[in-house]
């Protein structure tokens, strides 16, 4: 999700383009190659996967604040970033949620058709992605 926020902000800044373009990939063929190995599929790594990912998102935060510093008195740079930090958010609380398996660590067996930590994870990935979608509204019309 920093691809499209990256892609508009830097547009006519292609170095920074290119490098944060480049460094969020590799970031992330990272994450996924470490991913595969099978000792991080045990149990005992979910938090340290949380972990992975999240920190790959959270380097989506040097190119908003790069952005901020470029573009800080046009009204379209803050509106998009508002979408953005609320996308991190809801992505972040649901790393920390599927992490820390809440609500059915607090109630076993009360979550186990509906509202397990899996499915609120994915219900805030996608509120997520809705707020990427309007802040990629708001940088069509920018650029």
């Amino acid at each position: 999700s920093v691809y499209p926020s990256v892609y508009y902000s830097f547009m006519c800044y292609p170095f920074f383009c290119n490098l944060y373009l480049g460094s969020i990939t590799v970031l992330g063929i990272a994450v996924v190659v470490a991913s595969l190995f099978p000792v991080f599929q045990t149990p005992e790594f979910r938090t340290i996967r949380a972990m992975l990912f999240t920190g790959m998102g959270l380097f989506g935060i040097l190119p908003v604040l790069h952005k901020l510093i470029l573009f800080w008195h046009q009204p379209e740079a803050l509106h998009t970033t508002w979408y953005e930090v609320l996308m991190g958010a809801f992505y972040v609380l649901g790393a920390v949620v599927y992490a820390t398996r809440v609500p059915e660590r607090w109630m076993p067996g009360k979550f186990d058709i509906a509202g397990h930590s899996h499915q609120l994870f994915h219900v805030l990935v996608v509120a997520g992605a809705y707020t990427h979608y309007h802040a990629g509204l708001v940088y069509l019309k920018w650029r």
